[in-house]
């Protein structure tokens, strides 16, 4: 088993390599990585049920067997993703300005790769396929670190990448995976600051929290998903409806699903037995305030510990507030700053939603789940980032850059 630290010399080393590859070189590793993820799709299966089986023997829940899967579908799509990604631009080499200063030196600024990015992440092993091709594009080497329940999955998935590079003359080292899964694997990467230029954790709160904490290299916090939707009382009842439903139920274990709805007292009557009505439909287990319980029955009693948790799971809380003012104050308290909407047809109220709303992504009249690479158009993404420095929101390629000043003089001395 490879240290840590000899990876991380080794992905410093193939980083000077992506330096000088050309667009078209990073495109042709990508397509063939695609096709190598689908040739190979019986080695990958068969490493992920061993997962599962792994899985299943530790009494994971079925939210998290779903994220750990990988069915046909979701290889075509970790292959087809790679291929999204292949077609993107190359942000690469972008020039992001330029001027002639006063004494004639001509300077541009530049957009050039990060590094080499280290990447934590838990047990949806498709986030192997996604941030490496991400990475390759934008120029960067990478580290990455699964949990323990994919280490299969990803060993799997590494080693195609890692063959479809060499074939196409890459170095491997472009993509390493960190296969030792203790919590000192970890605490290394986080203090690999001779080779790692940036410090990505992908994950739940608990893994974002020891990676914000710990970390001595610079990290960029992705988000835990504590999303809301606000049903305004100017609300289209059943637009709500169905926004709440596919919020919840289309994924709960992602980032994006909801796990509180906000409900204003004018609409309570009408808009939560609907709600109720469709949940039931998943088997949704509703936690709500006192008003909501009195409107609706089996219901659970909603406790403090309940507005601050991302279940992952088909759980939500609910509360009937007052106004707006009231639904914005809950967020600003609870949220984590990931996806937040309001349903309404009024126009005053989404504007001072939209301003008020500290998050990454706002919505008005529709679903939280669109807080995706892909469905904003950037190809697949590391994660989507809810802090306010660098990159904010879904990062893609651009958000994988830095950038460069380079400066031509004439002799000019100061």
């Amino acid at each position: 088993m490879v240290s840590v630290n000899e990876l991380g010399k080794r992905a410093k080393g193939a980083s000077q390599f992506l330096l000088t590859a050309s667009g078209e070189q990073k495109n042709k590793a990508l397509y063939l990585i695609a096709d190598a993820i689908e040739q190979n799709k019986a080695a990958i299966t068969a490493a992920n049920e061993q997962d599962l089986i792994a899985g299943k023997t530790a009494g994971l829940t079925d939210a998290l067997l779903d994220r750990l899967a990988l069915t046909d579908a979701r290889i075509k799509g970790m292959a087809d993703g790679v291929r999204e990604v292949a077609a993107l631009q190359d942000p690469v080499g972008e020039i992001l300005s330029g001027k002639t200063l006063a004494d004639g030196m001509k300077l541009t600024k530049v957009r050039v790769p990060l590094g080499v990015i280290g990447i934590i992440f838990e047990s949806r092993p498709n986030v192997t396929a996604d941030a490496a091709a991400l990475c390759l594009k934008a120029g960067n080497t990478v580290i990455l670190r699964g949990g323990k329940e994919a280490i299969h999955s990803n060993t799997a998935i590494v080693n195609v990448m890692r063959g479809a590079l060499e074939a196409v003359g890459f170095p491997a080292d472009c993509v390493n995976l960190i296969e030792d899964t203790s919590r000192d694997s970890a605490r290394q990467l986080m203090e690999l600051n001779e080779y790692l230029d940036v410090l990505i954790p992908r994950g739940g709160a608990g893994l974002i929290a020891a990676v914000v904490q710990n970390a001595t290299v610079p990290v960029i916090e992705t988000g835990t998903g504590n999303c809301h939707v606000y049903a305004d009382k100017d609300a289209d009842i059943d637009m709500a409806v169905n926004i709440i439903y596919n919020a919840k139920t289309s994924r709960p274990s992602v980032c994006n699903a909801i796990e509180t709805v906000l409900i204003h007292r004018e609409v309570a009557q009408t808009l939560l037995p609907l709600m109720q009505k469709s949940l039931a439909q998943k088997q949704v287990e509703l936690r709500g305030c006192e008003k909501t319980m009195k409107i609706l029955s089996g219901v659970t009693p909603a406790t403090e510990a309940d507005y601050e948790t991302e279940f992952l799971d088909y759980i939500l809380a609910v509360k009937v507030v007052d106004n707006i003012e009231e639904a914005i104050g809950h967020i600003a308290r609870y949220g984590s700053g990931h996806s937040e909407c309001i349903v309404t047809e009024n126009y005053n109220a989404a504007q001072s939603f939209t301003a008020q709303v500290d998050a990454a992504a706002v919505y008005v009249n529709a679903s939280t789940r669109f807080t995706d690479g892909g469905m904003f158009g950037l190809g697949a993404e590391i994660g989507i980032s809810t802090q306010k420095l660098h990159a904010r929101g879904p990062m893609g390629l651009s958000e994988l850059t830095s950038n460069k000043y380079i400066i031509l003089g004439q002799g000019q001395v100061r």
